[in-house]
């Protein structure tokens, strides 16, 4: 039986990764920040038949993760960790001329340095698992300059950084950092809550992460449509 962490998965991406896993037959140790939505994504990914340990928080709480990894610790160990959670650093999104450094400070905090730390605290049942995998979450604004996207752009960049080094020195693992694409998410809403042309829903993505679990390619930056395209 194998075993997940997933963060931000009470909605989205997270949720969607989420329920395919579990319809796999994937134990999940679930994260957000919102106890009561996060209570009733796990629901519906038990629903499934598999066990889900939902441990709310925050990821930039170093306690927090400690749960993430005792919970994963309890369901036999881990095979996977996912680091979906992210903040913005602006709501909506603004240039760089007036983004907040508090919400900079934010952004770097959630989507580079917590997902480092949980990688550290992971690490020991990543590499015990014979075939332990990282996905880290990235975007396309990590490689691509778009107005008022710079410092949430940074931060995927830096993320995308850390996967990439830490591939380097894992060579036992497989760390994927994945651009899924444009998704119709509350993530992007709040980026550009004036933007309504309509996008995919979390979904229709997820077989491009679901392929790099069975194929299990080098380690590397993909793009979820690109995986999806090639099947």
């Amino acid at each position: 039986m194998s075993v997940a962490i997933i963060t931000g998965a009470s909605k989205g991406l997270g949720r969607a990764l989420a329920e395919a896993l579990a319809a796999r037959g994937w134990d999940l140790v679930l994260d957000a920040r919102t106890e009561g939505v996060l209570a009733e994504a796990a629901a519906a990914v038990a629903a499934y038949g598999t066990r889900v340990e939902a441990v709310s928080g925050d990821v930039t709480d170093a306690a927090h993760r400690a749960d993430l990894v005792a919970a994963a610790t309890k369901l036999g160990g881990l095979d996977l960790l996912v680091s979906n959670a992210s903040a913005l650093g602006a709501e909506p999104l603004v240039r760089l001329e007036g983004l907040p450094l508090d919400g900079l400070r934010r952004a770097l905090e959630v989507n580079v340095v917590a997902a480092l730390g949980l990688v550290q605290e992971t690490l020991p049942l990543l590499r015990a698992s014979g075939a332990g995998a990282v996905i880290a979450v990235s975007s396309d604004a990590a490689a691509e300059a778009y107005e008022t996207w710079g410092g949430y752009g940074a931060s995927k960049a830096a993320l995308d950084q850390l996967a990439a080094v830490l591939a380097a020195e894992e060579p036992g693992l497989r760390v994927w950092a994945v651009d899924p694409g444009d998704m119709g998410t509350d993530l992007y809403a709040a980026a550009v809550p004036d933007d309504g042309e309509p996008r995919p829903e979390p979904s229709a993505v997820v077989p491009g992460f679901l392929r790099l679990l069975d194929e299990r390619p080098a380690s590397g930056r993909y793009g979820a449509p690109a995986l999806l395209e090639e099947r």
